[in-house]
This record gives C-alpha cells, structure tokens and sequence, in this order.
C-alpha cells in the first residue's frame, strides 16, 4: 500500500454516510441515527543510507454517537443520546478541580 491509497481510504471513510446511519421505520416512526466523526492521518517518507528508500503513512478515525432524528406524524425532532463516559470523565475532572481548590485553601 502507498501513500496515495492510504489517502484515498481516508477520504471514503470521511463521508456523511459515516455520520448519518441509515434510517429505519417502525410503526410509522423513522428513525435517523447519527455520529460525530473525526479522523486524522498522515505520512512520509526518507532515503537512509543503510537500508535505502522506505515510507509509511496511517489514518485514524472514531466515531461516537450523538443522537437521531425522529420524524413522527410528519415532525422532525432530535434526540440526544446519552455519553455516559463524557459525563463520567467530566465528573470525574470537576471532582479533581474540587480537590486541588480544596487542598490550596486549607495550606493557608
């Protein structure tokens, strides 16, 4: 695989059909799910004098989701879903702000 291919995957990944899943009905409801998708990527390449030309490149993506639309007697309305990590992590990083605040204080 080169450099090009490389590229050329990262592009089809990034696509709206990443973000937007396909959408399914039941009982006159249709549901459209959909993600936050981010990716980044990258390459080279270099000429040593030991072991000749060499190159490499990669790509990263995630995806998480983030809610649906709900289409209903002829309405739209989003749904968020719930990040159970995000609010753990948040939690997490406002107890330890609580903390450090707390511990300055009482070194006075």
């Amino acid at each position: 695989m080169n450099f090009q291919e490389t590229i050329s995957q990262a592009q089809d990944a990034m696509t709206a059909r990443r973000v937007y899943g396909e959408p399914y009905e039941r009982d006159g409801v249709v549901v459209i799910p959909a993600a936050a998708v981010s990716g980044g990527g990258g390459g080279g390449s270099g000429e040593s004098p030991t072991s000749g030309p060499g190159g490499g490149g990669g790509f990263g993506l995630t995806a998480r989701p983030v809610g649906a639309y709900v289409i209903e007697n002829g309405k739209v309305r989003w749904e968020s879903a719930i990040d159970v990590n995000h609010i753990v992590v948040q939690a997490l990083l406002a107890a330890l702000g609580l903390a450090f605040l707390l511990r300055g204080r009482s070194g006075r």
